[in-house]
Order: structure tokens, then sequence, then C-alpha cells
């Protein structure tokens, strides 16, 4: 079952409402995504609690619904 490019962005925004989000779909199959998150919800966090809070926006749909994210995360300049 894939997820829509679209529909992850909703859900990171949903949880992080300042974020800017890049998803690109590295194999064209709906279920193996790139992000790249840009959110002053990071600001202070481990790169580790970072990545975390995204994987929690995500409402436990990896390794479901979304079988594979590359993710990158970053604090706004």
């Amino acid at each position: 079952m894939a997820m829509a490019a679209q529909d992850i962005e909703q859900l990171i925004k949903a949880a992080l409402p300042d974020a800017e989000v890049t998803i690109t779909d590295l194999a064209g199959d709906g279920d193996h995504y790139s992000a790249h998150v840009v959110s002053g919800a990071f600001s202070g966090k481990s790169r580790v609690a970072q990545h975390k809070l995204v994987y929690e926006a995500l409402g436990g749909r990896m390794g479901g619904e979304l079988h594979a994210l590359q993710l990158t995360t970053a604090i706004p300049n």
C-alpha cells in the first residue's frame, strides 16, 4: 500500500506547522521517498531527536504504508 508524497508532507506540517518540507519519490513507486524538513522546532535538538519528531508525525506509518524514508533535517537560517 503506497503513500502519496502530499500525504507525507501534510502529516509533517500538521505536527510541525512551521516546517518547510521537500519530498522526492526516489523509485517512482510511492514507497521509497526522500524528505528534507526544515523547522524551528529542531532548534537545540540532536539530529536523532529531530528525526524522531518527523517519524512521530508520520504516526506509525513507517514500515507499513511508507516503506522507506531517507530523512534530512535542518534548522532555518
